[in-house]
């Protein structure tokens, strides 16, 4: 808020969170009221990284410095309730209340519910946990129990404990934002204040609620309107229906009469019956006369039933017996037959192996015979070597290698030659392309000079053109059109209208003021509007607009607010004839506790050392800006342009006629640089061309030593090929003719072998086959097994005859 501070007001710098201050409760042990609200968390939420304030039963006070984030906890708790994003009158939408850089933002209140007013106690318990969270596509609302259980989720859940507890974020006696609370002090219009107080005492819902009762009323009445009309031919039906019920009502009469005839009817039947089951008895009294000699037959045939069932059992087991005998026969023989295979296998086996062995045998003493031819052979030219090929060998070797050596010792010199010239010419590239760096270094400065030079003049022909350009001049002459509409003309920009008593202290002055030297002032809400339409039409949107009281006098510091130093503040070297202007700098900008230093030295003791009382931050006359917030010691160097001299320097000819001196300094620098590099750049053409030359003499004397070396090689390898042959021996054939021998021998102890085995394999052949042959005969006896096949069928066929002659005799009697 605009104007001086209390003193017992404790202030918190931009970034930091608010101070809570709470007024002491009457009874700590009095309970909590149903829908007070007992803690706040924040994360990422407009300035706040994370904030967690815990709240009194009672009144609870949020201080703190501008942008601290006090009606960040306002706006906060607005949302929370279900406020849209333009009724806060801080942002468009949600995402915008996101802080920059982060990708969502979290607020949760707890809400005590205990007492006789508690909402749904037995859901959730004696506190409310409401959660809102906020992304950049999407936002949601969570309702959760005392133990932090999800209990809803949705609008309607909210807006229901809302109402129960009468929490009307939208009316401003319950939640008051700066901008309405400015709109309304500032407000001299009575029409404005009565709409005020029509929304505050909750007059303009009551009558919207009235208009949409009055309309719902109006949608009841056509309705019911329409449902008589449809009503008629309901009651057309409910006629017809009734004739339809009196129709039934005979047809059931008729029914009731069918069942009694039904009843007389079946009646009738049990009568015939009677006769029927009388006429039955006089035959089964003729029957029972006849039970005794069926029951001899049956008697008789049932002796011969058993007899036969026990001859069938015999057979049964007997030809079981036979069955499973045949069963083991028949897998023996598989048996038999397999092994038989088996050994006739084995035996082609071992009979093929033996003829492999037996040629194998043939060929190796083939082999021995040849080996035997070849050793005489090479006895006879053992002895026929030439020793003068070898000499001449040795004398070629010796030239080859006194050439091999000169090659080399010129490819030495030459690559030395060259890697100087490349050494040298890597120094000369370095060279040029560092001051290739520094003429480019020293355009750039020259550029920015002649635009400094540039801005210097324009502000030297109008010093406002310094905080802004030419957007504020044309935003003077906008200003200057639409005067009338402005309640009190805007002031502005706050740069202008300032003087320092020393330009020593320019530079921390624009360093320590920054933004706010572009600022315009204006007096209320209404020419903040018109001011703004004004900036937007000379396309001049991002113009900073503080609202302020013009009528309030010059605001007095208290000795006890400010800085216990001997060095001056930003307030106490500047000067201006507008006190409005001096109010905003100290409200705005707290320039009554920011502290002016020679060097970074004195600064530093100040801020970091001493840590003396009322000091916000320390600024150099270099425009270094230094700080402490508890256990964090800053510094930061000047934002602005290097060389660039200060907004606020009246010596404006002196600095432009010291900036085209360093100009025409850079320039001679520039023409020398030039020089040395074209002399460098000629020095490297020279390099690059000897360097040309080395390599293209270099590359054949490589070729030709290569070419010697691989000669001297070959002929190397030529000589040690006659000296092998030359000392070659017998001793490899001899060697040979060993092996052979011993192989032939091992050849023949295995055809040996081979022959035992497979006399031994037709022996075993001959031997199952035999067996196999007696077991045959010892099988073949069919006949008794096909004999006893047809008795058991006899039996059965019996049998069978057996039990329908007792069936029929059964029947009979």
């Amino acid at each position: 808020s605009a104007g001086c501070r209390p003193p017992h007001q404790k202030s918190t710098p931009p970034g930091k969170s608010p101070n809570l201050r709470q007024l002491p409760a009457r009874s700590k042990a009095a309970a909590a009221m149903a829908g007070t609200i007992s803690r706040i968390r924040l994360e990422n939420f407009m300035c706040h990284s994370s904030l967690d304030i815990e709240l009194g039963q009672h009144v609870n006070f949020i201080t703190g410095q501008n942008g601290s984030g006090k009606s960040a906890i306002l706006t906060a708790l607005c949302i929370a309730f279900g406020c849209r994003a333009k009724n806060t009158q801080r942002a468009a939408t949600l995402k915008d209340f996101i802080k920059t850089g982060c990708s969502d933002a979290a607020i949760a209140v707890d809400i005590n519910n205990q007492g006789e007013d508690a909402f749904k106690p037995d859901i959730y318990g004696n506190l409310i946990k409401l959660e809102r969270r906020i992304t950049k596509s999407s936002s949601s609302t969570i309702l959760k129990d005392q133990h932090g259980r999800k209990v809803a989720h949705r609008k309607d859940d909210l807006n229901e404990i809302v109402e129960h507890f009468n929490i009307d974020v939208e009316n401003p006696c319950v939640i008051m934002s700066q901008d309405k609370s400015r709109e309304f002090l500032h407000s001299g219009n009575d029409k404005d204040k009565f709409k005020f107080f029509f929304k505050a005492t909750l007059l303009q819902r009551l009558k919207e609620l009235l208009e949409t009762i009055r309309d719902q009323v109006h949608k009841a009445d056509s309705d019911v309107q329409e449902l008589e009309k449809s009503i008629k031919p309901v009651m057309r039906e409910l006629d017809e229906l009734r004739e339809k019920i009196k129709n039934m009502e005979h047809i059931e009469e008729i029914a009731h009469d069918i069942d009694n005839l039904k009843k007389k009817l079946a009646w009738s039947w049990v009568y015939e019956v009677d006769q029927q089951i009388e006429e039955q008895t006089v035959k089964l009294q003729k029957l029972k006369g006849r039970a005794p000699a069926c029951q001899e037959r049956i008697d008789r045939n049932t002796v011969v039933i058993d007899k036969l069932k026990k001859e069938l059992i015999e057979k049964e087991e007997n030809l079981r017996s036979l069955v499973g005998k045949t069963r083991e026969e028949n897998n023996m023989k598989k048996s038999m037959e397999n092994n038989i295979a088996e050994a006739v296998k084995r035996e082609i086996e071992l009979e093929a192996e033996h003829e492999r062995g037996a040629h194998m045998l043939q060929r190796k003493n083939g082999r021995l015979n040849q080996l035997q031819a070849q050793l005489r052979d090479f006895q006879m030219q053992h002895m026929q070597s030439t020793q003068a090929e070898a000499s001449q060998m040795e004398k070629d070797m010796q030239n080859i290698q006194q050439q091999i050596d000169h090659l080399h010792s010129n490819v030495t010199r030459l690559r030395e030659d060259e890697n100087e010239f490349t050494a040298e010419l890597s120094g000369i590239v370095k060279s040029i392309n560092d001051i290739s760096k520094e003429i480019a270094e020293n355009d750039r400065r020259t550029k920015q000079i002649k635009s400094d030079i540039a801005d210097l003049q324009r502000q030297q022909s109008n010093t406002v053109t310094a905080f802004g350009g030419q957007r504020v001049l044309k935003l003077l002459e906008s200003i200057e059109t639409n005067h009338k509409k402005f309640e009190s003309p805007p002031i502005g920009p706050i740069g202008a209208h300032l003087q320092l008593a020393s330009e020593s202290w320019s530079v921390a002055v624009d360093s320590a003021c920054g933004g706010l030297l572009d600022a315009f002032i204006v007096t209320c809400c209404k020419d903040l509007h018109v001011l703004r339409e004004c900036a937007s039409k000379v396309n001049f949107n991002n113009l900073r607009i503080i609202v302020y009281d013009f009528t309030r006098p010059r605001l007095i510091i208290p000795d006890g607010s400010l800085p216990t130093t001997e060095h001056p503040t930003v307030l106490s070297v500047i000067q201006s004839e507008n006190h409005t202007v001096l109010n905003v700098l100290v409200d705005q900008g707290h320039a009554e506790r920011q502290v002016l230093v020679k060097d970074y030295e004195v600064g530093k003791s100040l801020a970091f050392d001493d840590r003396m009382r009322n000091i916000k931050e320390v600024y150099t006359s270099d425009g270094d800006k230094i700080f402490s917030r508890r256990a964090v010691q800053t510094f930061y160097p000047p934002t602005s342009k290097k060389g660039r001299p200060n907004r606020l320097c009246s010596s404006l000819g002196e600095k432009i006629a010291e900036l085209k001196n360093e100009a025409e300094g850079i320039q001679r620098t520039i023409v020398e640089k030039n020089g040395q590099k074209s002399k460098l750049v000629k020095d490297q053409c020279d390099l690059e061309q000897k360097i040309a030359d080395s390599k293209r003499k270099r590359e054949p004397e490589e070729h030709r030593l290569e070419k010697k070396i691989l000669e001297l090689d070959d002929a190397k390898r030529a000589f040690a090929e006659i000296n092998r042959y030359a000392a070659v021996d017998n001793s490899e054939l001899e060697e040979d003719i060993k092996k052979e021998k011993n192989i032939i021998v091992e050849s023949e102890q295995l055809l040996q072998k081979i022959k035992v085995k497979l006399a031994a394999a037709s022996r075993e052949v001959n031997d199952r086959r035999e067996a196999y042959k007696t077991f045959m005969d010892s099988v073949n006896e069919t006949g008794h097994r096909a004999s006893a096949n047809d008795e058991l069928e006899l039996i059965k066929r019996k049998l069978d005859a057996a039990e329908q002659r007792r069936r029929l005799t059964m029947k009979v009697s």
